[in-house]
């Protein structure tokens, strides 16, 4: 009887292949399932709020209520999102945005408050937020319980990351520009949104992390960029030799972030690197022909917890795209599902998302 030798060694490699090709991204936070078939935040036409700026009230949250931050208070779970009143002309970033709160025990169920909890002022950020206003906010939590709130000013010209912190998530103290003054004022005229602080994860607490004794952002549009802090307010970018904010997530042709990757929620610290959650447009020539033209969806990547720069891991597919008719259909027409609020609440993780910049949905994991 013939006896067929075995390549041992060649097989040993092929299960270790596999092996490694089954774990490669066991380090994401995702699969994600919707838990509702529906947005948990949607506009209400009948909110009014009497604005400090032009003493009339206002419709604050009637045209649209979008892209999300959320945090883990009191055992509840808080969602600031970002609402557009019927002010302006009908077109994107053309209306007034404040940042309405609202609180659920579920994570599903909310109940919110009636007026914004953050809004355009007669103070010192005024020129830089009026008339377009607060936008697309992220959060964290200190080591000592207060909050830190990163968020979009926009008036109608330029743009840059404000920053505010708060004990309560109802009185607020705003910072101004995260890079003001950065690098003798380099920065000073710079446009650039969406920054993400790195957390850890204590209990149901994602708090700011600290490495190599310094707080660290992921911070950007068009490409993702890092800065760090000694204080959570005054940030500085991250540079490369020539003195340019360094690169360390860039568009990939024929993927769902072909268009660009943008910030996403805070990332988080884990035992196997930082994962950070990031948003990215579809580009219409050189994108994922089954996404769509200019559709957003959110993606992980994964970097070095001791060098922050450095990637390590990025899942070819999104952990979350628009599929939904609500993701689908509203003022981004292409489709959106856009991230910026991560929590873990009751042992599981809830992200919270902007649908079609229209209203707010949510996907969890356990």
């Amino acid at each position: 009887m013939r006896t067929r030798r075995t390549n041992l060694p060649a097989l040993l490699s092929a299960a270790l292949l596999t092996l490694l090709g089954a774990a490669k991204h066991d380090w994401g936070i995702g699969p994600f399932a919707r838990p509702t078939d529906a947005p948990v935040i949607t506009p209400n036409k009948a909110s009014l709020f009497a604005d400090p700026i032009s003493n009339t009230p206002v419709h604050w949250e009637s045209l649209h209520t979008f892209n999300p931050a959320a945090v883990v208070r009191d055992n509840k779970i808080f969602v600031l999102y970002r609402a557009e009143d019927d002010t302006g002309e009908m077109k994107i970033g053309d209306h007034t945005s404040r940042l309405g709160l609202a609180s659920s025990i579920d994570g599903v169920t909310f109940t919110r408050q009636p007026t914004p909890v953050f809004y355009p002022a007669r103070d010192t950020q005024q020129t830089r937020e009026w008339p377009g206003g607060v936008e697309d906010p992220r959060i964290v939590e200190d080591e000592h319980g207060a909050y830190v709130l990163t968020y979009t000013q926009w008036n109608k010209t330029t743009y840059s990351i404000g920053l505010a912190t708060s004990p309560d998530l109802q009185h607020w103290t705003k910072h101004g520009p995260i890079f003001l003054g950065a690098a003798k004022g380099k920065y000073d005229t710079l446009k650039y949104k969406s920054g993400g602080i790195v957390t850890r994860l204590q209990a149901d607490r994602l708090i700011a992390a600290k490495i190599d004794g310094k707080y660290w952002m992921y911070w950007g549009e068009g490409a993702i960029h890092l800065a760090t802090s000694s204080d959570l307010i005054h940030w500085t970018p991250v540079e490369d030799a020539a003195g340019n904010p360094i690169e360390v997530l860039t568009r990939r042709p024929g993927h769902f972030d072909s268009g660009f990757p943008e910030t996403g929620p805070p990332p988080l610290l884990t035992d196997d690197g930082i994962v950070v959650l990031y948003n990215g447009k579809n580009d219409p020539d050189r994108g994922d022909p089954a996404l769509g033209p200019n559709a957003y969806a959110a993606g992980e990547a994964l970097f070095d917890s001791r060098h922050p720069e450095r990637l390590i891991d990025r899942a070819d597919a999104p952990a979350l795209k628009p599929e939904r008719p609500y993701e689908k259909t509203g003022q981004y027409v292409a489709g959106t599902t856009f991230a910026e609020g991560l929590v873990r609440f009751h042992n599981k993780w809830f992200l919270y998302y902007g649908c079609a910049d229209s209203t707010v949905g949510v996907v969890t994991a356990p």
